[in-house]
């Protein structure tokens, strides 16, 4: 099984910004976690903080992949063009955010691309990273 983690802008940031809100660990520690975890998954990792080579990265992905797995971070609330790339696509893609958007500023209550999504995973910190993953797992298996 070959996926995509996909993450959008300032996730680079991880583990230097807003610890109180997204933890002090940063995203490639937590990657090399994760592939210890599901080591029998061919796991890949793009971060950009430019939408269209987010965009680029979904056509690359999505027709190949098992499945993507994007934090769109603040894009999420603003891409009409990740919206469009998402629907364009074959590879299912999971949503994903690691605060809980419905507990934030009411501007990130509004997601422009999971209705494109297969689902949603918000509020569960990095951890929603992994429930992404086993939720191809257990499609895979059904």
């Amino acid at each position: 099984m070959k996926l995509l983690i996909l993450n959008g802008p300032n996730l680079n940031l991880l583990g230097k910004r807003e610890p109180e809100t997204y933890g002090n660990t940063s995203f490639e520690n937590f990657l090399n976690t994760l592939k210890s975890r599901f080591s029998q998954i061919d796991l890949e990792y793009y971060q950009s903080n430019i939408e269209g080579e987010l965009i680029n990265k979904l056509h690359q992905a999505g027709f190949t992949y098992d499945g993507i797995i994007l934090n769109a971070g603040a894009y999420t609330h603003t891409s009409v063009g990740l919206h469009d790339a998402i629907a364009a696509i074959t590879t299912p893609v999971v949503e994903v955010h690691i605060s809980n958007i419905y507990a934030r500023e009411e501007f990130r209550h509004k997601s422009l691309i999971t209705a494109k999504c297969a689902g949603l995973i918000t509020g569960f910190g990095m951890e929603g990273y992994a429930l992404a993953i086993q939720f191809f797992l257990n499609k895979k298996a059904h």
